[in-house]
């Protein structure tokens, strides 16, 4: 008898690069599910969508720069997708394809790791996707929101289209008026050195960066040092993956499973 085809997932890249794989496919194995996830470099959003459903890839993740490029190209946007403008999976139902946004779902739940966000002030850092999906996330959960940026237009657009408050630039954040700061920026993404918010924490505060690698960025070292609870982008990361394991099939996803994978390779690249 021939054998069986895997059941295919896969993401949709901006560039060759992507703990999606590693992360996903640990997920299937341990979840003993037929399922194969690879990645896909791409220049046509409207063609690598059609491809989705030619091969009948079951779920796609999509990355910079396609998260909005890809949407009027689906059958339907969940509606937290369409408020954030972006979507980084694409689920396929018998054909019908439907646009989500986990991102925002693993920063709350990486987020209510540390603290319950009902109530609590919220400063965001940031005014790109990232941020976006931070802050309406911590919305959603309840906090009261503030966004700084150092573009006084973008933030207060950002502000302005989630209905949550804007302080203006990042040197206008006081640690004091605040429970929480979350990082949304790419500062510290890949640079050690870099900290968009040096010598501006406080003892009290929780503090989470969105950026992932190195997995303790400045910004958490500093609060860590400071005696600060700290929330790594790695836990957002595997979060919003665990979300898309759920969609893609209907089982919980095995978060610790996932969440070695993703550290080992990157130890392994020494990122």
């Amino acid at each position: 008898m021939p054998k069986s085809i895997p059941t295919l997932c896969g993401s949709i890249m901006g560039e060759p690069f992507s703990l999606g794989e590693k992360i996903h496919n640990a997920a299937y194995a341990a979840l003993g599910l037929d399922y194969t996830f690879v990645c896909f470099g791409v220049e046509d959003p409207r063609a690598a969508v059609q491809a989705i459903r030619t091969l009948g890839v079951r779920g796609m993740n999509v990355s910079m720069p396609y998260k909005s490029a890809v949407m009027p190209y689906l059958d339907a946007i969940d509606e937290s997708a369409r408020a954030i403008g972006a979507v980084n999976t694409i689920d396929n139902r018998d054909g019908v394809l439907t646009g989500y946004n986990t991102d925002y779902l693993g920063a709350v739940r990486a987020l209510q790791e540390a603290i319950r966000p009902a109530g609590k002030r919220i400063a965001v850092i940031g005014a790109g996707g990232a941020a976006k999906a931070v802050a309406y996330g911590c919305r959603q959960a309840g906090a009261r929101v503030e966004v700084f940026n150092r573009s006084a237009e973008r933030g207060r657009t950002l502000a302005e289209s989630l209905e949550v408050g804007f302080g203006g630039s990042i040197d206008d954040f006081a640690a004091d008026a605040f429970d929480v700061v979350i990082n949304a920026t790419s500062a510290g993404f890949r640079q050690p050195g870099t900290n968009p918010l040096d010598g501006r924490l406080a003892s009290h505060l929780v503090v989470m960066d969105v950026a992932f690698i190195p997995v303790e960025t400045a910004l958490l070292r500093q609060a860590r040092q400071l005696g600060c609870t700290t929330v790594a982008g790695t836990r957002m990361l595997v979060h919003q993956a665990c979300r898309q394991i759920e969609l893609y099939t209907g089982q919980d996803a095995p978060i610790a499973v996932m969440e070695r994978a993703m550290l080992q390779e990157i130890e392994r690249l020494r990122l």
